[in-house]
């Protein structure tokens, strides 16, 4: 694999969305129609969560801007809560799209590769996988137009886990582009929760009992426990705690220091400049990228509040290679999608 990080060099380079003249590709992969001048590009997104719109929220300002229109596809709406500012259609619903994108090689992408299969395809990594090749990748990797990942740590996993050979574009993460002034409030510790129990959206991360036990013993020792709940979370489990109103990248800026299961928003987190303390258990498969941006790992909550205490941030070198590009993110992502898959 080679990481091409090319795009990240010129931050102040504007997307000029010269986009007329897009060809669309009906379902099914019948004949392109013209576009209108004036419209942007029409993009499908295919997650391994199928309901999972929180990963693809943080490029809708980017996407308005320059007026493409970005959906995601959903086996059905049971799981979109009223609202929900990602937009959303099953396949059938689908008449015309210009690319599909997948952020994954689970069985809903693969899917939906297989029904859109004449449409232009790009893999780009919005949530961490693991460094083991997916079952169905071999499925559509042939006919990626482009791969791109959030940082040069994420690419190499991103590599393996779709068994590829190839460059890939790092691009940044789409949630730093409006990262928060870290104030932190004397005694504040944010804990980032994962989900307790598996649903079709996505599956349970084992640890939660050791991150409610170290935050009981953290609010034991005077700590302000404020909880920045995972999309999936059950809430009730948090409520003796303040939880967070504002995501939790946002509610990190109030934190001296933050403790959770690895998941995707840590290396966000360490980015905005606050110390991290992971909780692990033996059945946890995280990538070492994740563990890299933690100050201190925990198995044990007798251990949480001298890890919470001595978590210092992480240093620069670890962030550049854990987190990628800072600022910009989502501009760079769509520019690659646009030379590389869209329909000129």
């Amino acid at each position: 694999m080679k990481i091409d990080d090319r795009s990240t060099l010129s931050r102040r380079s504007l997307l000029t969305g010269a986009l007329s003249g897009v060809g669309l590709a009906a379902l099914g992969g019948t004949a392109a129609h013209a576009a209108a001048p004036s419209r942007g590009p029409r993009v499908l997104i295919a997650t391994n969560e199928p309901w999972g719109t929180y990963h693809a929220a943080p490029l809708l300002p980017e996407a308005r801007r320059l007026g493409w229109e970005l959906t995601q596809l959903v086996p059905d709406r049971s799981g979109i809560k009223p609202g929900d500012p990602v937009q959303v259609a099953t396949p059938d619903e689908v008449t015309q799209a210009d690319l599909l994108v997948v952020t994954g090689a689970g069985d809903w992408p693969a899917d939906c590769a297989a029904r859109f299969h004449r449409l232009p395809l790009i893999a780009s990594s919005l949530a961490y996988q693991l460094p083991v090749e997916a079952a169905r990748a071999a499925e559509f990797r042939e006919r990626l137009k482009a791969i791109t990942a959030s940082s040069p740590a994420e690419a190499k996993v991103f590599d393996d886990y779709l068994g590829t050979r190839r460059p890939i574009t790092v691009v940044g993460t789409p949630q730093t582009d409006d990262l928060p002034r870290h104030a932190p409030e004397r005694g504040t510790v944010l804990v980032l929760t994962s989900v307790t129990k598996s649903s079709e959206t996505g599956g349970s991360a084992p640890g939660t009992e050791l991150l409610l036990t170290a935050a009981e013993r953290l609010a034991a020792a005077g700590k302000h426990i404020l909880v920045g709940l995972h999309p999936r979370e059950d809430r009730s489990l948090w409520e003796r705690y303040e939880i967070s109103t504002v995501p939790s990248v946002q509610a990190s800026a109030r934190a001296e220091a933050a403790i959770g299961i690895p998941g995707t928003v840590f290396p966000v987190v360490a980015s905005v400049g606050v110390p991290l303390v992971g909780c692990t258990d033996p059945r946890l498969q995280i990538p070492d990228y994740l563990l890299s941006v933690c100050s201190h790992t925990i198995t044990t909550a007798d251990d949480a509040v001298s890890a919470v205490t001595g978590a210092k941030p992480v240093s620069r070198k670890v962030l550049q290679e854990a987190v990628g590009p800072i600022g910009g993110s989502a501009r760079r992502l769509l520019k690659v999608w646009r030379k590389a898959g869209v329909r000129a």
